[in-house]
């Protein structure tokens, strides 16, 4: 599979993955002009992936800030790897937030909550 390495800006976050490797990593802030392109060969990369994964497969997410648009694209992605758990394969989600930021905090125990994917949530100072 061919890996996707997307160096983020202001307003799109890095995106890492390579199954090859292991690592897949979405850090920085998400707030894309258009969402739906932005994220389309990631969630269609994922559903490659999904067909043949990893037997384990950690995902990180360091995001700083998302806006609403986004939040649904998670999510999206987020059920893409709750495929790949309910195929047998084993999946963690990292979600990694500011210690003092409530509302990442917050988003990370609603998309455990939402999906059947096994979340370890961690605080770290900026």
């Amino acid at each position: 599979m061919e890996v996707i390495k997307l160096q983020g800006t202001d307003d799109t976050p890095s995106i890492t993955l390579d199954k090859k490797a292991g690592v897949f990593e979405f850090t920085g802030r998400s707030l894309p002009e258009d969402v739906n392109a932005f994220y389309e060969p990631i969630l269609d990369w994922l559903s490659e992936y999904a067909e043949g994964p990893n037997e384990q497969t950690i995902v990180t997410f360091k995001l700083v800030y998302f806006n609403t648009a986004s939040s649904k694209l998670i999510l999206d992605i987020l059920l893409k790897f709750e495929e790949i758990t309910e195929a047998g394969a084993e999946v963690l989600i990292k979600w990694f937030y500011p210690e003092d930021d409530e509302d990442m905090a917050e988003a990370g125990e609603e998309y455990s909550d939402i999906v059947e994917v096994p979340f370890e949530k961690i605080s770290y100072t900026l």
